[in-house]
């Protein structure tokens, strides 16, 4: 009998912690909101796209919203480009695992952007290393708009021989690449395939691999091997005619975009203290195998603990040397940006659009004027 009567008040229990989720979880449904609903004639206005609910492109709009005022320890930036990155079709739509975080009903922050690339208009009175009028890029959110403020750790001075538009899209890519590559320890001579060779993560891992010594395998499409050869790649593999998991050559390291094998296939050729680096799922936004592949990353790092070839997850962070690398790279010319299409601030939809196709050979850069 107590038994029985210790398992009718868990099934109690249980149902009433249902019931108080259901009600919190509806709650703070309808309680989550954004500014958009409550926003004013802007004092000082500038230009900005902001999006007020989840959705496609067609979301996204350019308003007039309050111009940013740099704190103590920020750098206040008249925007001359940005650029569209992987995370940026993810928020924007907010799938439902992602609005735990972002907000259930709407998005609590309206505006996208990360990389940033323009001209110092101000600074607070903590920032030592720049001046206004200086020619600026890294990281600032959100950045697609007229004016920025980004930490002071946050950015470098852009290289001369480098555009506004290929500096604003140089930062989250060039991290992703660059952290993922080192994730591998990547030594000269090394045997270095990259797979998505001509997205933006992927065009910036070819060059960074290219000067670290590497010697270098491209994947990609029939339509971009002349691109992954223009920027320096010593072999191409064309995905539509060959399989690289098929071949005969063995890799140090596997830098996957796009994650779309098996576990064993890539295994198969690694050598035998090969790495992995998990770097991508493949294409901006979500498509039909993209839980799929996410998933199956997790499974192929969980595994290659059982192993010796290692298959490494990362999470890209930004780091003040890493951007003075980049930079240093782009100024000797080892790495320079790709850029394959550039659309004005007033077409950042348009710009989306075609970014979520997966398609792009390189980056997508934002001008603003």
């Amino acid at each position: 009998m107590k038994i029985k009567l210790i398992l009718k008040w868990i099934t109690r229990a249980i149902l009433v912690g249902l019931i108080l989720a259901f009600l919190l979880g509806f709650f703070a449904y309808w309680r989550s909101t954004n500014d958009c609903d409550h926003r004013t004639t802007p004092t000082h206005p500038m230009k900005a796209i902001v999006y007020c609910e989840y959705g496609g492109p067609e979301v996204l709009t350019l308003v007039d919203v309050e111009k940013p005022v740099p704190n103590d320890n920020q750098v206040l930036i008249k925007v001359r480009a940005a650029s569209l990155n992987f995370i940026d079709p993810g928020v924007m739509r907010g799938p439902w695992p992602l609005r735990l975080m972002s907000g259930l009903r709407k998005p609590e922050k309206t505006r996208l952007g990360t990389d940033v690339a323009g001209q110092v208009e101000a600074i607070g009175k903590n920032v030592t290393l720049f001046k206004a009028g200086d020619e600026v890029f890294g990281v600032a959110r959100p950045s697609i708009a007229e004016y920025a403020c980004a930490r002071e750790r946050a950015l470098v001075v852009k290289p001369a021989n480098v555009t506004f538009e290929q500096a604003g899209s140089v930062a989250w890519a060039g991290f992703t690449a660059l952290q993922g590559l080192r994730q591998a320890n990547i030594q000269p001579g090394q045997k270095v395939l990259i797979n998505g060779a001509t997205g933006g993560v992927g065009t910036f891992a070819v060059q960074i691999a290219k000067s670290f010594g590497a010697e270098v395998t491209g994947v990609c499409s029939t339509g971009k091997v002349d691109l992954v050869r223009s920027i320096g790649a010593d072999h191409v593999i064309d995905y539509t005619k060959e399989d690289f998991t098929k071949g005969d050559q063995r890799y140090d390291v596997i830098f996957d975009n796009v994650s779309n094998h098996s576990f064993s296939d890539r295994r198969r050729v690694l050598t035998p203290n090969g790495v992995c680096v998990l770097a991508g799922i493949g294409g901006a936004g979500l498509h039909p195998e993209t839980w799929g592949r996410i998933v199956g990353n997790f499974k192929a790092n969980l595994l290659s603990r059982f192993v010796r070839q290692k298959f490494v997850t990362y999470v890209t962070k930004l780091d003040k040397e890493d951007l003075r690398l980049l930079s240093d790279f782009m100024q000797t010319g080892k790495v320079t940006p790709v850029i394959d299409r550039t659309y004005k601030l007033s077409e950042t939809a348009e710009a989306m659009r075609y970014f979520e196709e997966g398609h792009a050979r390189g980056k997508i850069a934002i001008t603003v004027e």
